[in-house]
């Protein structure tokens, strides 16, 4: 059985940005070795002979064919709402650094 340690749980947690109390800790700990123990056996079954399967459903094409919409409108338009303007684009406030 794979047994994952509190201590590889606290370095997951750090490597995800995540904190976690003690008892979240030894939660994710029995989880996660329950986890592993499961993809054990999976690794055990024998597939010799199968084809890799990439879908179940038959289906060969299940997307809309793309159609250009009118919505009455243009770009400028549009920019006429907006309280910023910068390249002919709203201008935003940046969100990632």
């Amino acid at each position: 059985m794979a047994k994952i340690t509190a201590d590889e749980v606290r370095k997951l947690a750090i490597l995800s940005k995540l904190r976690f109390t003690d008892k979240e800790v030894k939660r994710y700990q029995e989880e996660l070795s329950s986890i592993l123990s499961y993809v054990e056996v999976l690794q055990k079954v024998d597939v010799k002979g199968l084809e890799p399967t990439s879908q179940v459903t038959g289906l060969t094409n299940v997307m809309r064919a793309d159609e250009q919409l009118d919505y009455g409108t243009n770009p400028a338009e549009l920019l006429k709402n907006a309280p910023a303007i910068k390249d002919h684009q709203f201008k935003v406030k940046r969100i990632l650094e």
